[in-house]
């Protein structure tokens, strides 16, 4: 019995300390609760944070889209210069007229183009403006490359993956109803350019590029399909474009430049202007042919010559770095530029249907001629880079100044290998100072390839700066 109680009377200091040890831990979780307490009273959850205004945006996200555009364009199932200038001109407005509402200095082009109709916001709803465009490109972009028809479904998941990127990056402490208005802005605005672009002509061009029932002119100035060339066809490419609506309505009422009569002659203008492909053309240097190969924008391996000029826009953006709705604007407009450009350059080139030196050459000069770049599936006159080129250096002339210099490192480190004269040419980057000496480089560099006569350049240079000059006239600016 001692020892038993020598062990419970052991026990007493053990349950006192316990007892103790247990109030003091209950003080200390009270004085926890009320900490924790207080301090949620004193720093409440972060209330949503309003949408930043558009003044204040960068140019960042809009690059983003172009470059997710232009990859499209370069792996889309049937990638042509025209197609491709019609879907940069609505693409290109798109991100424009999504943003526009939200800024007092630029002006919509409501009411200015040819037949646009367009949503209206109510401008005391709140609208996060890159939540707004993310949605406006993606949906535009997938309506005008759709899966299937001009598109594949590892392009979608790609714009899929820029869409949610931006998305999360974006959306974070973001109040539920802006992000959804925000979301609906953008996709009622690609809607309606995308209802207004079925009704132009070239809606779904990409599934007619080449029209077995055209029935070719006859004539010894007329254009014949070449047998070594970027496409081969039997006929000619989408030669019914120049009858599309233009974004600009004075671009529509353009008159055809005037052509140099056919002639046989040799003291003749006409056979002067082949001649002096072909005399060129014996005496290509090794720069000439890199100038030739840098501007050749196969569309079947690049994002085209109109998708240049937008990565030239693209270029100025990430140089000077504007706010979003400027370089917004240099896209709409350089979209808008290059997709009436083509629409009337093949207004003309169908008009005269006229021959390349190819065939006038080996008629004419030597039959065993061969020219240094291979051959479009479309006639000549006027050359399609030459009026693009410069419609698009008049609109980017007009945003970013006349004096700007940058360097194109659009095709750097590019491979052409030329089975004509056993060449491995490899791109540096170019260097210009100014859009226009661009432009002028990039028509000279068709005259370099053999594939278009000084006239053909020259005719295309005149009518894409009028082009571009209409553009420029449109209301931009309150």
């Amino acid at each position: 019995m001692r020892k038993k109680y020598q062990l419970h009377a052991g026990l007493f200091p053990l349950r006192n300390t316990l007892k103790s040890y247990l109030k003091n831990s209950l003080l200390i979780l009270l004085a926890l609760f009320l900490l924790i307490t207080c301090k949620k009273d004193k720093d409440p959850a972060p209330a949503p944070k309003p949408a930043s205004k558009l003044q204040d945006l960068d140019s960042k996200f809009a690059v983003k889209w172009a470059d997710k555009t232009l990859y499209v364009l370069r792996f889309s199932a049937f990638n042509t210069p025209t197609y491709s200038s019609r879907s940069l001109g609505y693409i290109g407005l798109c991100m424009y007229e999504t943003l526009v509402a939200g800024d007092a200095t630029h002006k919509s082009m409501r009411g200015q183009l040819n037949g646009l109709a367009l949503p209206t916001l109510n401008v005391t709803e709140e609208i996060h403006w890159t939540l707004a465009l993310n949605a406006a490109q993606d949906t535009l972009i997938k309506l005008l490359y759709p899966v299937p028809g001009n598109s594949h479904r590892f392009i979608h998941e790609s714009i899929d993956s820029l869409y949610n990127a931006i998305y999360d990056e974006e959306s974070k402490n973001i109040a539920k109803e802006t992000i959804d208005r925000s979301i609906k802005w953008g996709r009622d605005v690609a809607l309606a350019i995308y209802n207004w672009s079925v009704t132009d002509g070239g809606d779904k061009g990409y599934s007619r590029n080449f029209v077995s029932s055209f029935v070719f002119p006859t004539g010894a100035s007329y254009w014949i399909p070449p047998t070594r060339g970027q496409t081969i066809s039997p006929y000619p490419l989408h030669p019914f474009w120049g009858d599309n609506r233009t974004f600009v309505p004075a671009n529509s009422n353009l008159p055809v430049p005037a052509i140099i009569p056919y002639s046989t002659d040799t003291a003749s203008a006409y056979y002067k202007i082949y001649k002096a492909v072909y005399d060129k053309d014996k005496i290509l240097t090794l720069p000439e042919r890199e100038t030739a190969a840098w501007w050749g924008d196969d569309p079947t391996e690049t994002f085209s010559p109109p998708g240049h000029s937008y990565e030239t826009a693209t270029i100025a953006a990430r140089k000077s770095n504007p706010n979003i709705i400027v370089a917004a604007e240099a896209y709409a407009r350089t979209g808008m530029a290059v997709a009436d450009a083509f629409i009337r350059c093949w207004k003309a080139k169908y008009t005269y249907f006229n021959e390349r030196p190819s065939s006038y050459v080996k008629k004419n000069i030597d039959p065993n001629w061969q020219q240094f770049w291979p051959e479009p599936p479309f006639p000549a006159f006027p050359s399609g880079h030459s009026i693009q080129s410069a419609a698009a250096a008049e609109v980017l002339t007009a945003v970013y100044g006349n004096n700007f210099s940058f360097t194109d490192h659009s095709h750097e480190g590019y491979r052409r290998y030329d089975d004509v004269r056993f060449l491995d040419l490899r791109y540096p980057a170019r260097s210009f100072n100014s859009f226009w000496e661009a432009a002028n480089e990039c028509a000279y560099s068709r005259f370099l390839g053999g594939i278009h006569t000084q006239q053909d350049n020259d005719a295309g240079a005149a009518q894409g700066k009028v082009i571009g000059q209409n553009v420029n006239a449109l209301r931009w600016r309150n």
